[in-house]
């Protein structure tokens, strides 16, 4: 089937100085040149060239720079012209129109990235990689989706299959020779071999949580009973007065969600209504929204009242260190997933001489949100809680779900091969479990894939890319 000529706004919808159309497929560089009256076939590829571009009628619609890219030698792989034209959005609706009365084809979203992967120019994973890339909004997720783009996670899965491949192949031949009662795959080896890809299949498995937090943000719930200082803290790690600060208990009566960029890592710290049992109507829907919100963060910091001093506020006493303590080991018990922190605060208003020992397996740090004391610490503690035994910068990472899910199903073929293998079973149902393992890693980079796949893939996709 011969391949279209699209076309689409690259830039972001709306007025801007400069816009980029760009036009990808065989017929490109002919209607560029039919708009423009230059014959950009005699230019070498890559230059870039003032034009102007015109109606049927002669009239002149924008003066442009035309960047021209040959066949082979572009993104897509396919011939290539990007327009960057003045940024009225009268402008570019008038250039995509005389685009599209010459032949173009409006382009669907993500076809530029899908015609580079057909193309060849970019497997699968390095295709989605550039969504990621579009998305990013830390340093640390710009980090994992330039590694991937640039064939990181491609590279190490080819290595794994190709090992697959070599001892498959090798396990298929005893099953040709049969008769003959002869092996050609060392079983110690292939075991070996087995437990080698199984063990870094686990550890991208295992990587995944790390790059779901850096690709879309961690949530951290800051909780604990009215008064305890949440909204200072909160303001206090932002830098600004974001959330409404006074002595009365219950002032804040809703969920508050900011978000703080710490190391490349992206936290939304969630405010919640203070926690108590005599709460009014109103309130009480606020501290139901706060337990919601508990549930749904990956780590949650229960403040203390660190003062030494029965702090009450309209007969209400905030909760303790020992207190909160006491309710985060029952936290733990319930979400054995989540990270605890307790943080005693008003620490500057506690006695120098009074001694404190702490008996829970919570952690715990003092601080004082009003002042700034400890807050270095928490942010520290912070990272340390996402970044764990996983270096971004030099190690693959996982952020794909789709991926997840492939890699799962891997780990699940290989189990059932080195089964096979410790159990001595026949060749034939070891070759099928490790068929299946190859499969799944192929469908990762796109060496298997479906029309449907595709489709689903790239829809996601902005359109111009």
């Amino acid at each position: 089937m011969k391949q279209t000529t699209i076309c689409a706004l690259s830039t972001a919808p709306g007025m801007g100085a400069i816009a980029l159309i760009r036009i990808s497929g065989p017929e490109a560089i002919a209607i560029a040149t039919i708009i423009t009256g230059k014959n950009f076939e005699s230019f070498a590829s890559h230059s870039a060239h003032f034009a102007r571009i015109k109606r049927a009628d002669k009239s002149i619609i924008d003066e442009v720079v035309v960047t021209v890219f040959h066949e082979g030698k572009s993104f897509t792989g396919e011939a290539t012209i990007e327009i960057a034209c003045h940024g009225s959005t009268f402008i570019q609706q008038e250039i995509l129109r005389l685009l599209l009365e010459n032949g173009c084809s409006m382009a669907a979203p993500g076809e530029f990235t899908m015609r580079a992967f057909l193309n060849g120019l970019l497997d699968l994973s390095q295709a989605e990689a550039v969504g990621d890339l579009i998305a990013s909004e830390t340093a640390r997720s710009h980090e994992v989706a330039m590694n991937q783009m640039r064939g990181g996670f491609s590279n190490e899965l080819k290595v794994l299959r190709e090992k697959l491949i070599n001892f498959a192949s090798l396990v298929e031949l005893e099953l040709d020779f049969a008769e003959e009662d002869v092996e050609f795959a060392d079983r110690t080896q292939l075991k070996a071999l087995i437990e080698e890809v199984l063990a870094y299949i686990q550890r991208l498995i295992r990587s995944f949580e790390l790059g779901n937090v850096l690709k879309n943000g961690v949530p951290v719930a800051i909780v604990g009973a009215p008064n305890t200082g949440k909204s200072t803290l909160l303001n206090q790690l932002l830098g600004e007065d974001r959330a409404i600060v006074s002595n009365v208990a219950g002032t804040t009566r809703d969920v508050i969600e900011e978000t703080l960029n710490i190391d490349g890592i992206l936290f939304r710290l969630i405010d919640t209504a203070g926690i108590r049992s005599d709460a009014e109507a109103i309130e009480a829907m606020g501290i139901e929204r706060s337990h919601e919100k508990i549930k749904q963060a990956k780590i949650v910091l229960l403040l203390s009242d660190f003062s030494n001093a029965a702090s009450a506020t309209e007969g209400h006493s905030s909760m303790s260190p020992t207190e909160a303590g006491a309710w985060a080991e029952e936290l733990r018990a319930t979400y054995p997933e989540k990270h605890f922190l307790i943080l005693g605060n008003k620490v500057d208003m506690r006695a120098a001489s009074n001694e404190f020992e702490w008996e829970f397996a919570t952690p715990f740090l003092p601080i004082s949100a009003k002042s700034g004391i400890g807050i270095a610490d928490v942010t520290a503690w912070l990272v340390a809680q996402i970044t764990q035994d996983f270096n971004s910068g030099q190690e693959t990472i996982v952020t794909n779900l789709r991926h997840l899910e492939a890699l799962q199903r891997t780990e699940t073929a290989l189990l059932a091969a080195k089964n096979g293998v410790t159990t001595n079973i026949t060749g034939d149902f070891i070759a099928m479990d490790i068929r299946q393992a190859m499969y799944d890693l192929g469908t990762i980079t796109g060496d298997i894939s479906t029309e449907d796949l595709l489709g689903n893939i790239f829809s996601k996709f902005c359109i111009g890319k």
